[in-house]
């Protein structure tokens, strides 16, 4: 059986682990830690130091691996007799592994900034040819390429390749390979043969890494043979490229992730404007209350589950839905359908409802800002290369919005309660006439669009801060998104929400986020100057 090296060349298995062998035996031969080597890399001069701490990285030794890491810790003394590695289980000589009791006389081994620097690189180097687990492989090898794009050195270089010929047979994942290849070719523009710097200058054409550019930019003006300097240029426009690539893809995403986060806040408000025809501007404070309940799901886990609290945000969607169309149902009871044909006084009640619903919530959490984390499965996010890391919360919010559109859409349109909605929406008397309950109708049409606008609040609680001010963030988007899209229109409002992201991000790119809202304010002013009924004809209840 045989497999392939990183450049696609079969390899035997039994070469392979010949090979791997061979060189384990052959470096740990050559260069074992020595009581002589454990001195020097914790006393003397620092540019002694340093040229030991890099040669003993590029030792394999466990010993040396262990001193250094001890090293960079603050957790090595030394005496005259020997150096020790100190940590919570006790001491241990640095040399031989046994335990031992420090002389009262040892001191403590210093570290300066520069060897800081040197240690850090040392250490990455370990991980990345120890390392087991990607993530800190990815972040071993970033580091690497992060030293040879700011110092690279002859040093360096060695230590890269020395790395680089301890992964050849080993599977490490495309990000990792990516980061030390461009590690590589950083440190291969500082070689003193030109034929390696032209080649190091060919690779780093396939980069968009952010620091590429201008480290390419740094050599090019210092570099005078003509093939290298090509090859430079060559690379530059190349990177220059691939970057106008990539920021444009990130603006798109996240033009794509407001238009997500916009269409959910404005759903809700789809149901209780659109269809409705209510002016409802405690819908931003439904969103909060979705928040909220959000956070109080999560405080339940953290006291009563802890085991399960990877979950909570799972479990806080029925209970947001629930605890908002509660709310909403008790507000259309009391206070909206009293008000039914009176658009401006409704605008008023529901105006003054949201100062109420606001002075609620701080004094039951208080005025700050309360924490909702987001769990593990919802951290980090896919880097999908050139810098470019699209966040798994993000996406998590693009795909709830997308179930939450397709479940309203189905209810309104496939089933007995949306019939009903759009029976009373397009001819109440005649509803009415019909057997219909309008008036009960009213009140579960209100509540499910508040249910809705809390859905909203467990998304946006996994995006940024919780505050009683949330919703006042949003309720004018949402009338934005609805009147742009076209009263009563499901369709219009996601193409509103979707346009009005990515205008949104588009414009921020050339003029900033103040001047972008004031641009995006502009045209739809002049969009509803020219089409007062939006991207689609007005039907509802005002039709």
């Amino acid at each position: 059986m045989a497999t392939r090296n990183r450049h696609g060349i079969p390899v035997p298995a039994w070469l392979g682990a010949a090979l791997l062998l061979a060189s384990l035996l052959l470096t740990r031969a050559a260069w074992a830690l020595t009581p002589e080597d454990a001195r020097a890399a914790v006393e003397g001069g620092i540019g002694d130091r340093v040229e030991v701490v890099q040669r003993l990285v590029a030792s394999g030794d466990p010993a040396a691996a262990r001193l250094l890491r001890a090293l960079a810790q603050g957790a090595v003394r030394f005496n005259a007799l020997g150096v020790y590695v100190v940590d919570d289980t006790g001491a241990r000589d640095a040399v031989t592994g046994q335990s031992v009791t420090v002389p009262p006389d040892a001191e403590d081994a210093l570290v300066n900034n520069r060897l800081r620097g040197v240690l850090e690189t040392a250490l990455a180097a370990l991980d990345l040819i120890e390392g087991a687990d990607p993530a800190r492989q990815r972040e071993a090898a970033r580091l690497l390429r992060s030293a040879a794009v700011d110092d690279a050195d002859a040093a360096l270089l060695a230590l890269l390749q020395r790395v680089d010929a301890a992964l050849a047979n080993r599977t490490v994942d495309a990000s990792t390979r990516r980061a030390l290849d461009e590690a590589l070719a950083a440190a291969g523009l500082a070689s003193e043969e030109p034929s390696e710097r032209q080649r190091a200058a060919k690779l780093l054409a396939r980069s968009a890494e952010p620091a590429i550019r201008p480290l390419i930019e740094r050599r090019l003006a210092e570099e005078s043979d003509p093939a290298v300097r090509a090859a430079l240029q060559h690379a530059l426009a190349a990177v220059e490229r691939r970057q106008a690539l990539t920021a444009a893809a990130g603006q798109l995403f996240a033009g794509l992730s407001l238009g997500s986060i916009l269409l959910l806040a404005a759903l809700g408000l789809a149901i209780t404007y659109g269809l409705m025809g209510v002016i409802n501007m405690a819908h931003g404070e439904m969103i909060m209350i979705g928040a909220y309940a959000t956070y109080a799901v999560q405080v339940a886990f953290q006291r009563w589950w802890p085991q399960a609290l990877e979950y909570y945000v799972l479990a806080a969607i029925p209970v947001a839905f629930l605890a908002t169309a509660a709310v909403g149902a008790a507000i259309e009871r009391g206070v909206i359908r009293h008000l039914y044909g009176r658009p401006l006084e409704t605008l008023l009640a529901t105006w003054g409802l949201s100062l109420i619903l606001i002075q609620a919530v701080r004094s039951l959490f208080g005025a700050q800002n309360v924490a909702v984390e987001n769990p593990g499965w919802l951290s980090g996010g896919v880097d999908v290369g050139a810098g470019l890391i699209l966040p798994w919360n993000r996406i998590a919010v693009l795909a709830f919005a997308a179930l939450v559109l397709a479940a309203v859409a189905l209810l309104i349109a496939r089933t007995r309660f949306g019939l009903f909605v759009r029976g009373v929406t397009q001819n109440r008397p005649i509803a009415a006439c019909m057997g219909v309950n309008t008036a009960r109708v009213d009140m579960l049409a209100f509540a499910f669009g508040s249910g809705v606008a809390g859905l909203a609040g467990v998304a946006l609680s996994q995006l940024g801060n919780v505050g009683p001010d949330l919703g006042q963030a949003y309720i004018i988007d949402s009338f934005m998104v609805v009147v742009v899209g076209g009263v009563g229109q499901l369709a219009g409002s996601v193409l509103a929400a979707l346009g009005l992201g990515l205008l949104n991000k588009l414009f921020e790119g050339w003029a900033g986020a103040v001047l972008a809202k004031i641009a995006v304010l502009l045209l739809i002013i002049a969009f509803i100057q020219k089409r007062p009924q939006g991207l689609f004809a007005l039907r509802g209840r005002a039709a």
